[in-house]
């Protein structure tokens, strides 16, 4: 009987750590409004005639890099080009957290000649304090994804419009873009106090029907679960929403 005991634990341990985040799920909930990608922007309409097709302006310029690239810390195709279309409308965009500059190339490919957009990574010599109860695991990406000093628009004609910032942004004064900003993209450090003071300061900087989007509201994953946490805190006071098929959340400051 003890050894019938023994196999069942073994076999329940072993079930949970093969299907640990699916697992997760039942227990953690998303508790902000999904909604589907025509509800962000009238720009993500589609074909008057037939809804199921495409217009005119949902083409853009995209690229793709294959995972054995091994470039680390990027959207997925669906996320990046929904970024690619939000900058066609932006003139001021900013970006928290370059990474390997994918996401600010796209935009910068994307977002009209005399748009500006200013994006902000660690040096590589920064240290960032943990603070206790946070993701280790976020706080590991941290430094495995500041590890760029070029970047994929480098020495590009696109990056005339790119100013990038090699600072913590916990340290980043963001006085000179209060209420100028028409797009703001967090995806930076995933401990809770850097999303938390990330978002602090693009509320500040966003300006009127202005968008913020995260990146990584997923349930279950641990690097981002303190994204989870703190977006699920927000959300009682703030009017964010999920788009359907992504990790990425929004604020329309109206």
């Amino acid at each position: 009987m003890t050894i019938i005991i023994f196999l069942i634990l073994i076999n329940l341990i072993l079930i949970y750590f093969l299907y640990r985040k699916e697992i997760k799920k039942f227990f953690i909930k998303k508790q902000i409004k999904e909604v589907n990608i025509e509800e962000v922007h009238e720009i993500f309409k589609t074909n008057e005639t037939n809804k199921n097709f495409p217009s005119e302006d949902y083409i853009t310029k995209l690229f793709i890099v294959p995972n054995h690239f091994n470039v680390v810390g990027m959207t997925s195709d669906f996320e990046a080009w929904i970024l690619s279309m939000l900058s066609k409308i932006s003139k001021n965009i900013f970006e928290f957290g370059t990474c390997s500059g994918k996401t600010t190339y796209l935009m910068a490919l994307n977002s009209s000649n005399d748009t500006r957009i200013n994006t902000l990574t660690l040096k590589l010599s920064e240290q960032v304090k943990k603070k206790s109860g946070e993701s280790k695991t976020a706080y590991k990406n941290i430094f495995n994804e500041s590890i760029y000093e070029k970047f994929m628009f480098t020495n590009t004609k696109e990056e005339e419009k790119i100013n990038v910032h090699f600072v913590n942004s916990l340290e980043f004064d963001e006085s000179n873009f209060k209420q100028k900003c028409d797009l703001i993209f967090i995806d930076g450090g995933h401990t809770y106090s850097i999303i938390k003071s990330d978002s602090d300061k693009a509320f500040k900087m966003v300006k009127k029907n202005g968008y913020i989007i995260w990146h990584d509201y997923v349930e279950g994953k641990r690097s981002s679960r303190d994204v989870f946490k703190y977006l699920n805190e927000i959300n009682k006071n703030k009017k964010l929403f999920s788009i359907k098929g992504t990790s990425l959340v929004y604020f329309l400051n109206e």
